[in-house]
């Protein structure tokens, strides 16, 4: 069967290939240096004064400052598109300055970041009983990522749950509990 052009896959495939695209523009992207690790970085912040640099990492803290919204960042390495991987591994932490003023309500603490921007220098803060050394990044692009919820795909129909495979599923329909009834408190009865 021969392919057939249709503007309508062109419009799939476009959607497709901007869905798998970088959270950092490209023009950014082609002012980092990717020998430069995160590791270099964070022992000796100096030596890399100026050079653009993408990272991503967990928020621990925001503050907002007269300089700008300042968070304080438990590095992650990048994963697909740049968003933070799971798990443990983490180089350090660095702290990152966006010139303007963000909602500490969004930006919390455990929120996921992709930052880029200029490496300023270092910044010694207190963390618990020591001084911490933290690299400084001037941020040019913020991206926050979205929380996804595990009842996010409560939309789905029943038949497309991984472990039910059709809504007349006869275990399904006699020991479905609905979750909202679990949540309300119990009425007494007088």
């Amino acid at each position: 069967m021969p392919f057939i052009f249709s503007p309508y896959r062109l419009i799939v495939l476009l959607v497709l290939l901007t869905g798998c695209a970088p959270v950092i523009s490209k023009q950014i992207r082609d002012q980092v240096k990717p020998e430069t690790t995160f590791a270099e970085v964070l022992k000796s912040p100096e030596r890399y004064q100026g050079q653009m640099i993408v990272l991503s990492g967990i928020i621990i803290s925001a503050a907002n400052t007269k300089e700008g919204t300042l968070l304080q960042v438990l590095q992650r390495p990048a994963g697909f598109r740049g968003q933070p991987e799971g798990g443990d591994k983490t180089e350090g932490r660095f702290l990152a300055l966006v010139t303007q003023y963000l909602d500490m309500y969004v930006y919390t603490q455990g929120r996921e970041v992709t930052v880029a921007g200029d490496v300023q220098g270092k910044r010694t803060l207190p963390l618990d009983k020591i001084e911490y050394a933290y690299p400084l990044i001037h941020v040019k692009e913020l991206y926050l990522w979205p929380v996804i919820e595990d009842n996010d795909f409560d939309f789905y129909p029943y038949y497309y749950h991984p472990f039910f495979y059709y809504n007349d599923y006869w275990w399904w329909q006699t020991h479905h509990v609905d979750r909202r009834r679990c949540h309300e408190p119990r009425k007494s009865k007088k």
